[in-house]
């Protein structure tokens, strides 16, 4: 038996937001991130509008990017005093992320960041308060997903929190929110986006579901990031549906190792001064393990098909995964990010010399291969990686080398 879970409602298009204005309840906690929201006026316009509705409104603003483990407890403790039965998050993917691992906070007080972590495993929700997330960027679509990502930086590890539990009650899709991106921001969250249409159809959990959801994503994303990123704001909405479809997708059919690897980069040099933003790690890391997968003939077919959907011709599978790989990374070259982890800069962009020297990734290589094979998104990649060929594929994407094993 499969399972195919999704928001209650899902309400889309330009003045979304004023369907807060319906909720029902006592008390509502907003859950922000640094201020962007706040200077669009959009964060004032959701308080109105719960306000508008009879609610008691707190907010909790300032959270992090790539939130901590510290931060989620902070936001527990907000609720746990406030007592909401309402929790809106606001704002691209870290402050959703981490208003979700409040909730469960919140709701279970006793229960510790690492019970959390277990896949799948978390009690019954909503026996406080239930949830709304309201994206403002065009990536993560943790508005309608069972995930959320939170870091750990004792151990400069990310670790992804999995379970239908966390699937938003509400996902508000108002594409007016995303008009605030700047330019670096819409290249790698549509890249996350793309990542995970890509690795969602090729997912061994994929399904007759989830399968439509990938590709028409994938299809969006290829007639609409590149435009966005040059400020076209048809496109700009466009991709924020494209985005909230592949994540409709993802969160049934999950994802693979570009994420796993994506998660176990990201924090692990931040003592070097900068992180491995998420949506370049997966834009890197997607053309190496497409190139890695094709060798398994399900996944290689599979590839093919998304090729066939793109119109990107080719005569066979083989051809059809290679001009796949140089469309991805033709892509990156269009939104100005690097190909490799040697040439990523510490502002995400390529640099001739990147943030992280090559000795201090080869002296971290095992660990983080190994973190990456036992992280909750490589059981459902169509090839399963040894630990011997997890070095080799982040050696790949380190020094930008062709993958032929």
């Amino acid at each position: 038996m499969s399972r195919f879970t999704l928001p209650r409602d899902v309400y889309h298009g330009k003045g979304a937001l004023e369907a807060l204005k319906t909720f029902e309840g006592k008390r509502a906690i907003i859950c922000t991130g640094g201020g962007s929201m706040k200077r669009g006026g959009f964060l004032q316009k959701v308080e109105a509008y719960l306000k508008e509705a009879g609610m008691e409104v707190e907010l909790f603003e300032g959270i992090e990017s790539d939130p901590s483990v510290e931060t989620v407890m902070k936001g527990a403790e907000a609720m746990s005093k406030f007592q909401p039965d309402w929790i809106v998050a606001i704002g691209g993917g870290s402050p959703i992320d981490a208003a979700k691992a409040m909730w469960i906070k919140y709701e279970y007080p006793d229960t510790t960041f690492e019970d959390m972590c277990k896949v799948f495993g978390l009690p019954k929700l909503r026996t406080k308060a239930k949830f709304c997330a309201i994206s403002s960027t065009s990536g993560t679509a943790t508005e309608v997903t069972a995930f959320s990502i939170i870091t750990d930086y004792q151990k400069g590890i990310k670790f992804p929190i999995a379970d239908f539990e966390i699937t938003p009650d509400v996902a508000i899709v108002d594409p007016e929110l995303a008009h605030t991106m700047p330019k670096k921001l819409v290249a790698h969250t549509g890249m996350d986006a793309m990542t995970h249409a890509v690795e969602a159809y090729v997912s061994t959990a994929n399904c007759d579901y989830t399968d439509p959801l990938a590709i028409h994503a994938i299809e969006m994303i290829m007639d609409n990031l590149v435009k966005s990123y040059n400020e076209d704001m048809d496109a700009r909405d466009a991709m924020h549906n494209a985005q909230c479809l592949a994540g409709m997708a993802f969160s049934n059919a999950l994802l693979g190792i570009v994420h796993s690897m994506a998660h176990k980069t990201g924090a692990v040099f931040a003592d070097l001064g900068a992180h491995i933003i998420h949506g370049a790690a997966n834009a890197m890391y997607l053309p190496k393990v497409v190139a890695f997968n094709a060798k398994d003939p399900t996944a290689k077919k599979r590839y093919g098909v998304i090729a066939d959907y793109m119109h990107l011709g080719g005569s066979n599978d083989d051809e059809k995964v290679k001009l796949l790989i140089d469309y991805l990374r033709k892509m990156n070259d269009d939104l100005n990010i690097p190909h490799c982890i040697a040439h990523y800069g510490a502002d995400g962009l390529p640099a001739e010399q990147g943030f992280v020297p090559e000795n201090v990734f080869l002296e971290r290589l095992h660990d983080i291969a190994a973190n990456a094979i036992l992280d909750a998104c490589t059981g459902s990649n169509p090839r399963q990686p040894s630990q011997e060929e997890m070095e080799k594929l982040l050696k790949c994407c380190y020094y930008d080398t062709e993958v032929d094993f």
